[in-house]
């Protein structure tokens, strides 16, 4: 939100109070607290009249320092809040009467006490940013609406990543962003998942912990601050030092959670019956049929709105006119070795019974005057699911166990956004607050209800909306995209931005959700969904099997269906990385290459995991210009070396794509391309790339739970390579290398061999 008008004044009916000095400093267990007058203190009687800000600074983990700014602290709501972890390190702090300085871990706050305000963050010598003159304050519009507002300095040529799902361009500097939850496709600048977290190119990232809307002028109203703002009496951020992307994610994760381990075979294909269309288990099954002819290998079958009766969503009841037996019609899918995905929103329709049922049972939520809030979009009377309620998510769940007994093994937990504000929740907490908190109360019901029946590590959600917390229940969408070039580019846009805010499981529909794409826009679809860490053929109107678009379709998702499954012991472990690092499976190339400048404004790229580069082909003519680092890397797909730092514009068929290996890699390939569920370490070939000459690498092949099936230890001196076992015994393992200088060289382990070796040095 803005409030200047240039540099000088402020907006019509716009009046600002900002801190002045550190006034009055107080030193606690492991924080300090400081009055800031808003006006500069000269003598006693400026003390009367006028807002003091009280700014709380402490340490909630190592190297990260939190910043609380309260002006009414009567006027602040109690709920909802994140959850924030908070150890309370031991912190340093310090006194005087020129400054308080309080430091946790390499980070340092430091605060004048003299006019003008001054407060800044440093990592050793180095300046990361600060709050200065007429940074922080309290704001009030024409309107008499209160705010609280901070202005944190950027530096020259810093750029700020970050904010959640973005559609627009991956850097967000000269960018008006308001973190609120709207349903809006992902043409727009409105966003299903907003998170309040930005990180810099700088060795930082900024945390503004408030769930309710927060408004972010970065680099806008002024070009040198990122400025955010909030409609309330108090205002929390917390500075997370790097220095690298991923040391700041890996703090922002830990402070906010980690994801959960998704299980193996939610990383397969899945295939939906689409939105609108047509469907009864007659459709259902000759999809499957299609597939299965076709030597498509198929994990998950989803069925979108309609297997419920329109109307009356959701009462999560099927449709006995199209599914008249739906246990025998998931009995029978199962039989065929095919997990179950139902789609479901928070949305009661009037028609439904449910809505009698929660409404008797006061689980709707309500306005102001005690009447269920209802209206008419998306289904007619709609109300929603008081989820603050702990009766009313019992009862939601419980709805959702019958459907589990039936044998489904996943929801779609679609919407989640559109929440009003004119409401009164059950635990009183504050609406505004609460509509993008809302998000995660209501997969958070999901996810327990499948944990609960399924296991912890057999639970998967497909879900749109999120906020802070989000990425702790995977997986998540990209939301109605047009089945377009510039469509397939805006989800990809999304999907990096969102990683770049802790999540670390991102999917899209292949092919575009709104229109029917043009089969070489799905074809091109189909290896980037394929190369994303979860995959779905999903539409609104039309179909998605390929046979529909032509036979080449079908030739290309057979090719990269499979090869995603070979690469899943590859792939585990990056999703492994995930839960214990919180860094992506899809990942931004700023966030691995933070050093190279040529990195930092990519958008149409991206790493799959540490090692794997990805350039999505989108051109017709499938021409693609992508951005190779430093070093030779190999093309997986034929095996060709390719050198950076350097452009390259190349033309690929509709079975190819710019998809390189990191020069000093090794890739775990697994022995099966059927499923993606498989004992990955049991014929593993550990494919070594470029190695350099005394390098060693540790590879770990994850097991179902995560844990490690094997571990292999990789090195070369000289001209030899070799490959060590040191944990674990699969039957058989493989060792291959790719240099720029010889042909491919492999060598089989027999069972209870611990080591292959193999010379090179006659080769180069």
């Amino acid at each position: 939100m803005k409030f200047k008008d240039g540099y000088w004044r402020m907006r019509p009916g716009v009046r600002g109070d900002f801190a002045t000095a550190a006034h009055d400093v107080t030193a606690e267990a492991g924080s300090l607290r400081i009055l800031a007058p808003t006006r500069e203190i000269l003598r006693r009687g400026n003390t009367i009249d006028g807002p003091v800000l009280r700014v709380d600074l402490s340490s909630p983990m190592p190297d990260v320092i939190r910043v609380r700014t309260v002006h009414f602290a009567g006027s602040v709501p109690a709920a909802p809040a994140f959850e924030v972890r908070d150890d309370r390190p031991e912190a340093l702090i310090s006194v005087d009467g020129e400054q308080a300085s309080l430091t946790s871990g390499g980070l340092t706050v430091r605060v004048g006490r003299n006019a003008p305000w001054d407060m800044v963050f440093t990592a050793g010598d180095r300046e990361l940013t600060r709050s200065s003159g007429k940074s922080l304050g309290v704001m009030h519009d024409h309107d008499a609406r209160h705010f609280m507002i901070e202005q944190l300095k950027l530096s020259a040529g810093e750029l700020v990543y970050g904010l959640g799902e973005r559609f627009g361009a991956l850097v967000r500097n000269g960018q008006a962003i308001d973190v609120w939850n709207e349903d809006g496709g992902t043409s727009s600048e409105i966003a299903y998942k907003n998170v309040p977290f930005y990180l810099t190119n700088r060795g930082y990232g900024v945390f503004v912990n408030h769930p309710g809307r927060v408004s972010f002028e970065v680099g806008s109203e002024s070009v040198s601050r990122v400025q955010f703002s909030v409609e309330s009496h108090d205002l929390e951020y917390l500075i997370i030092h790097g220095p690298t992307p991923a040391d700041i994610l890996r703090r922002y994760t830990a402070l906010t959670g980690r994801p959960v381990l998704p299980p193996a075979w939610s990383f397969g294909l899945w295939l939906s019956t689409s939105f609108t269309t047509n469907y009864d288990e007659a459709t259902v099954s000759s999809f499957v049929d299609g597939m299965a002819e076709r030597d498509l290998p198929l994990s998950v079958f989803h069925f979108d709105c309609f297997w419920m009766r329109q109307y009356r969503w959701c009462d999560f009841e099927w449709d006995p006119e199209v599914f008249p037996d739906p246990e025998g019609t998931l009995r029978r899918l199962k039989e065929r070795g095919l997990k179950i995905c139902l789609w479901i929103n928070p949305y009661i329709g009037q028609a439904s019974k449910l809505f009698d049922e929660g409404a008797a049972a006061g689980h709707l939520l309500r306005r102001p005057d005690g009447t269920i809030w209802q209206d008419d979009h998306w289904q007619a009377g709609r109300a929603l699911v008081d989820f603050t309620s702990p009766a009313a998510r019992a009862w939601y769940a419980g709805k959702l166990r019958g459907l589990l007994d039936m044998g489904v093994d996943a929801f779609k937990t679609d919407f989640g956004e559109r929440i009003p504000t004119d409401v009164v929740y059950a635990d009183g907490s504050d609406p505004e607050r609460m509509h993008n908190y809302y998000s995660l109360l209501y997969n958070q019901t999901a996810h327990d209800v499948l944990a609960e029946r399924r296991g912890s590590g057999d639970a998967v959600l497909f879900a749109r909306s999120a906020t802070v917390g989000g990425q702790r229940l995977p997986v998540h969408w990209g939301g109605d995209c047009e089945s377009t070039w510039e469509g397939m580019l805006e989800s990809l846009r999304g999907g990096l931005s969102l990683g770049l805010g802790g999540f670390g499981f991102w999917s899209h529909d292949i092919g575009g959700f709104e229109g029917m794409p043009d089969p070489a826009v799905f074809k091109r679809w189909i290896a980037f969904g394929l190369l994303s860490s979860h995959s779905r053929l999903h539409g609104s109107g039309s179909y998605r099997v390929p046979w529909l678009f032509d036979e080449e379709s079908v030739d290309v998702l057979r090719s990269f269906t499979r090869l995603k499954a070979r690469l899943m012991p590859y792939l585990y472990s990056a999703a492994v990385q995930a839960t214990t690092e919180g860094l992506p499976v899809m990942r931004a190339m700023q966030l691995e290459f933070p050093g190279d400048r040529a990195c930092d404004h990519l958008d149409a790229q991206y790493m799959l995991g540490p090692d794997l580069l990805v350039a999505p082909v989108l051109s017709a003519e499938g021409e693609v210009s992508y951005y190779v680092p430093e070093g030779t890397w190999t093309r997986l797909l034929d095996g060709e070396p390719v050198s950076g730092p350097g452009w390259r514009t190349e033309r690929h068929g509709f079975d190819s794509l710019p998809l390189l290996v990191r020069p000093g890699a090794v890739i775990a390939t697994g022995a099966r391309d059927d499923r993606p569920d498989y004992d990955y370490a049991d014929g593993v070939t550990l494919d070594v790339f470029e190695p350099a000459d005394g390098a060693a690498r540790t590879v770990t092949v994850p097991g179902p739970d995560g844990g490690a099936a094997a571990v292999f230890e990789v090195s070369r001196a000289g001209g030899r390579v070799t490959a060590r076992r040191v944990q674990g015994a699969p039957a058989a393992w493989n060792l291959r290398v790719r240099t720029q200088h010889s042909a491919t060289a492999s060598a089989a382990a027999a069972p209870e061999t611990d080591h292959i070796e193999i010379n090179l040095s006659a080769k180069e």
